[in-house]
């Protein structure tokens, strides 16, 4: 589970909605602002910071470094060091981090086609009126 302030209102509500179904905990994690993105990133074949910072134009290294420490700390990818000159770390999923990125695609595939669906409903919608 993320740190949070554990007095607040807020944390009491997300521990109680992580308690009653994993799912929720997992949800929580992936909605953060590029986590997805620097899943699929790596997914894709860019291993490296720089590669990644590149791909994805718009996000800061602060961010990068936190999603990096984020997915490496639950499990969903590993880290290499090299000890080359100068020293040089590489990304990687993990058999988990493999696993979610899979389910993270066919969700992506069922988010397109809803929103396919819905756009289609409202267009039908507003020619009704």
């Amino acid at each position: 589970m993320i740190e949070r302030k554990t007095s607040s209102t807020n944390y009491q509500n997300q521990s109680f909605l992580e308690n009653k179904c994993p799912l929720n905990e997992l949800l929580f994690l992936m909605s953060k602002r590029w986590m997805t993105d620097v899943l699929f990133c790596i997914e894709e074949g860019n291993n490296r910071f720089s590669v990644i910072r590149e791909e994805l134009e718009h996000i800061s290294d602060h961010i990068l470094a936190d999603r990096l420490k984020l997915l490496e700390k639950e499990g969903l990818i590993s880290k290499q060091h090299y000890d080359d000159v100068p020293p040089r770390v590489e990304y990687s999923l993990t058999e988990r981090g493999e696993e979610l990125s899979r389910l993270l695609d066919q969700l992506c595939s069922f988010a397109s086609s809803y929103k396919e669906q819905q756009c289609k409903t409202e267009d039908t919608t507003t020619l009704e009126v």
